[in-house]
């Protein structure tokens, strides 16, 4: 049996889901804040609880720094030529490697308030010709995911004004989850 299929909801409180649709539209926006990196990408971390059949998503991190520009890039730049689709953000500047002392101290708050890190979440922010939507996982997204036994929340951000958030465990797009606003 699939760990998602143990679960019937993901509860997502309003708060939360206002916190990564803000990252996100202040990253469109070019708002950034002190010490992020300048890019149009929204990242984080989600903390929560597993009370089967519900996931309850409580905390929010969006991250700040994206480590791909910092780290040795050939797993990055190799991943990319293999999986990801041809857009307008060249190859070498797509992809998120989250940094460790970020993850880090994440993982330190979510323990410190009796969570663990359920999930996480990106931004899809340009329409591709094959998928105007693009609320669902890419080719990358999912080998990303895979065997990382964390939900991954994709946010449309397509349209700014109506964003749309989906959740996928392991970025399967045969493993989604409803998630229920609150």
């Amino acid at each position: 049996m699939r760990f998602s299929d143990k679960l019937t909801n993901i509860l997502l409180p309003d708060r939360q889901f206002q916190i990564m649709v803000e990252h996100c539209r202040r990253k469109l926006e070019g708002r950034y804040l002190a010490h992020e990196i300048e890019e149009p990408k929204a990242f984080g971390i989600l903390g929560g609880r597993v009370d089967r059949p519900l996931l309850t998503i409580a905390h929010t991190i969006p991250l700040l720094k994206n480590a791909r520009r910092q780290l040795d890039k050939s797993f990055m730049d190799d991943t990319m030529a293999a999986h990801a689709v041809p857009s307008e953000t060249p190859l070498k500047q797509r992809g998120w490697v989250a940094e460790p002392g970020e993850i880090d101290s994440a993982l330190s708050v979510l323990r410190r308030k009796g969570m663990r890190m359920v999930g996480t979440y990106h931004m899809h922010r340009l329409a591709w010709n094959h998928d105007k939507i693009r609320d669902t996982p890419t080719e990358l997204d999912t080998v990303l995911g895979r065997q990382s036994r964390m939900f991954m929340f994709v946010i449309s951000m397509v349209n700014p004004d109506r964003p749309i958030i989906r959740a996928f465990y392991e970025g399967d797009k045969a493993q989604e989850l409803p998630i229920v606003i609150s």
